[in-house]
């Protein structure tokens, strides 16, 4: 963050788009790229994070970011909100222009019109300083291995199921409303996936981070009811009335059969 009073931290060939795209594979180490403007916080964050067992590479304003995620092709971002010359809201738009590598977006403000701004922009996932240098380890390794699985059906989903119009083939990454594709991101497929193989019942948002997220006990329920919200703008005629993504009220959600 621009505020250096501000530790956030408790512990020490083809076009652009092509020669991003499906890039960001598992390496010996996993690499991060940390796009964070204040000096003192990158420096402890990258120390944490190498001690975690991260290749760091950093970089301090957004432009910056893009230039060294074009150069390394990182397995995940670690992006900042607040950046010097532009916010990361923008910059993770503009990766997502580029790139499906994971973005966790780190934030301040735990308002949570900024964290739905955030997961709206193409966050993956949000984190909140001061940051914990074990939960921050384990919420990119469990989204490393999200991104590392996706695609595997793994047996818990069934290869095709249809609710209404709304088509559904976990085997083929594909889902259909009315004959027609329907664009989801990753995080938003799996989602309905999962809810799909529970066959209309009620899915948990706790089972669901467990699940779709690959989190525990350090999960934000908003990270899934954003996801929802996302989810039914594209597959509900009337999202504002749905009628395939029902909420079950205080429990979760489920697909209507």
């Amino acid at each position: 963050m621009a505020g250096a009073g501000s530790a956030g931290w408790d512990a020490p060939a083809s076009s652009p788009a092509e020669a991003l795209r499906g890039r960001h594979t598992w390496r010996v180490a996993p690499s991060v790229l940390l796009v964070e403007d204040d000096d003192r916080v990158r420096r402890a964050l990258r120390l944490a994070l190498e001690d975690e067992g991260f290749s760091v590479d950093e970089a301090a304003d957004g432009q910056q970011g893009l230039q060294r995620l074009s150069a390394a092709h990182p397995d995940i971002v670690l992006l900042d909100v607040m950046l010097p010359d532009t916010d990361g809201f923008d910059v993770c738009r503009s990766i997502r222009r580029l790139s499906d590598v994971p973005v966790i977006m780190v934030t301040a403000r735990t308002e949570s019109q900024d964290i739905v701004a955030g997961l709206e922009a193409g966050a993956d996932d949000y984190v909140t300083k001061p940051l914990v240098a074990k939960e921050l380890s384990a919420r990119i390794r469990a989204l490393l291995r999200r991104v590392a699985s996706t695609g595997d059906n793994n047996g818990h989903s069934p290869r095709r199921v249809a609710f209404g119009e709304l088509l559904i083939e976990p085997d083929q990454g594909l889902v259909t409303l009315g004959g027609e594709p329907v664009p989801l991101t990753r995080t938003e497929f799996r989602l309905l996936a999962e809810l799909a193989a529970a066959e209309g019942r009620v899915r948990t948002r706790e089972q669901l981070l467990d699940t779709v997220w690959g989190y525990g006990y350090f999960g934000d329920n908003r990270l899934v009811d954003v996801h929802i919200a996302r989810l039914r703008a594209k597959v509900e005629p009337d999202p504002a009335h749905p009628t395939h993504v029902i909420t079950a009220r205080g429990l979760g959600y489920r697909l209507a059969l």
